[in-house]
C-alpha cells in the first residue's frame, strides 16, 4: 500500500525525467543506516528500473551488501575523491545526510539532479529540496528520512520496512561461536559517549542471571576501543564468556547477532542491527531520545528507560549523577528477559 503523493514523473511541467542511474548518499552510522532502510526501499519503489548505487563511509559500506535493492556500493573517500569517482555516472543523487559537504560533493561530481533536505545552508546546491517537517519531531527517524522523499514529490509506503536478512555466507561467520547451546549477547558500548552506557557491573550481573536461567553462554560484543568494558564484564561474570569484542567484521557481527537468543544493549549500532535481523533484544535508553532512535525492526524487543526529569538531555557525558542509567536495576532487565 502506498500513501497518496505524486511521483516525480507525475509532477506536471517540471521537466525532470525519471533517473536511470540513481545514487544515494548514505548516513554515516550503522543505526542511521538501519533507520533509513524504509526510505531507501521507498526510493527503489518509485524508480524500480533505475540502477541504485549507494555512496557510503567505509565502516558502514558492507552493510549494503545485505540489502538486495542496492546494485552498487561506492566507498566514500572524501569530497574531492568522491567527486572524481562519481562524475558522469549518475542522473540523480538523493541525500540521506544533512551536511553541507555531502551536497557539495554531489554538485562537484556534476550530478544534474540533487534532492534532499535544505539543511545547513545547502539549499542552493539542491535541485529539489524539502524542509524537515515539524510532524516528524519526537517520532522515529524512520519517518524523518521518508518525509524528505515526500517533500521532493516521491511516494512512500504505508508500512515502513526496516528488516534485514543475514546473508548465508555471513551466517557462516557464526563459526566464531564455538560450542553448542543458546547464546545471550551483551553490547555495552556506545560511540556517542559514556552517558549512554549502563554500568558494566550491571551488564555482568544481568547477563549472568539470564544465562543461568536459560542454560546459555554469554557473548560479549563491541569494538576494539571498548575492550576495557568487555574485560570488566568478563571478569565479573560467574562463568567464562565468549569475548568477541574487537574480533568481528561487520558481516561477522551480523552473523553472530543472527544466532543470539537475546541481546542486552544500550542505544547502539548493534541494537539496530539485532532489531532489523529479528533477534530479541532489551535496549536500555538514557540520555538519547527513545522516541526518535528506538529500534524499528521486526524483532521482539523491550525498551527500558527511567523517566527522570533531565532525560533526554542528549549529552555525551553526564554532569550530575547519571540517574537515567543508574536507576535502571539489574532485576528489571532480568524480568524483561523472562517476559521475552
Amino acid at each position: 500500500m502506498v500513501v497518496d503523493a505524486p511521483t516525480l514523473e507525475d509532477a506536471a511541467g517540471d521537466g525532470v525525467v525519471t533517473p536511470e542511474r540513481l545514487l544515494v548518499r548514505a548516513p554515516n552510522w550503522i543505526g542511521d543506516v538501519v533507520l533509513s532502510l524504509p526510505a531507501l526501499r521507498d526510493l527503489k519503489r518509485n524508480f524500480p528500473r533505475a540502477r541504485l548505487a549507494v555512496l557510503a563511509r567505509p565502516w558502514v559500506a558492507r552493510l549494503y551488501e545485505a540489502i538486495h535493492e542496492v546494485d552498487e556500493i561506492v566507498e566514500s573517500r572524501g569530497l574531492r575523491a568522491d567527486a572524481r569517482a562519481l562524475r558522469g555516472r549518475f542522473d540523480a543523487g538523493v541525500l540521506f545526510t544533512n551536511s553541507f559537504g555531502s551536497a557539495l560533493g554531489l554538485a562537484w561530481a556534476g550530478i544534474p539532479e540533487r534532492w534532499g533536505y535544505a539543511t545547513e545552508g545547502r539549499g542552493p546546491l539542491l535541485t529539489r529540496r524539502a524542509r524537515p517537517p515539524a510532524a516528524v519531531r519526537g517520532r522515529s527517524q524512520v519517518y524523518y528520512y521518508r518525509a524528505m522523499l515526500g517533500g521532493v514529490g516521491l511516494r512512500v509506503s504505508a508500512s515502513p520496512d526496516a528488516a534485514l536478512r543475514c546473508p548465508d555466507a555471513w551466517a557462516q561467520s557464526a563459526a566464531l561461536l564455538t560450542g553448542d547451546g543458546p547464546l545471550v549477547g551483551v553490547s555495552p558500548g556506545a560511540a556517542y559517549g559514556s552517558a549512554k552506557r549502563w554500568p558494566v557491573v550491571r551488564y555482568a550481573a544481568a547477563a549472568g542471571q539470564i544465562a543461568r536461567q536459560r542454560g546459555a553462554r554469554v557473548v560479549i560484543l563491541g569494538a576494539e576501543t571498548e575492550r576495557p568494558l568487555a574485560d570488566a564484564i568478563g571478569a565479573a561474570l560467574p562463568a567464562p564468556a565468549l569475548d568477541l569484542c574487537g574480533r568481528t567484521t561487520l558481516p561477522e557481527l551480523l552473523g553472530v547477532l543472527s544466532r543470539l537468543e537475546l541481546l542486552v544493549t544500550g542505544d547502539s549500532g548493534p541494537m539496530h542491527l539485532a532489531s532489523a535481523l529479528g533477534t530479541p533484544l532489551i535496549a536500555i535508553f538514557g540520555p538519547t531520545d527513545w522516541r526518535e532512535t528506538a529500534p524499528a525492526g521486526p524483532a521482539r524487543q523491550r525498551l527500558v528507560r527511567e523517566a527522570v526529569e533531565c532525560a533526554p538531555c542528549m549529552l555525551r557525558e553526564c554532569p550530575i549523577d547519571h540517574r537515567c542509567m543508574t536507576r535502571v536495576g539489574v532485576e528489571r532487565i532480568v524480568e524483561e528477559a523472562r517476559r521475552l
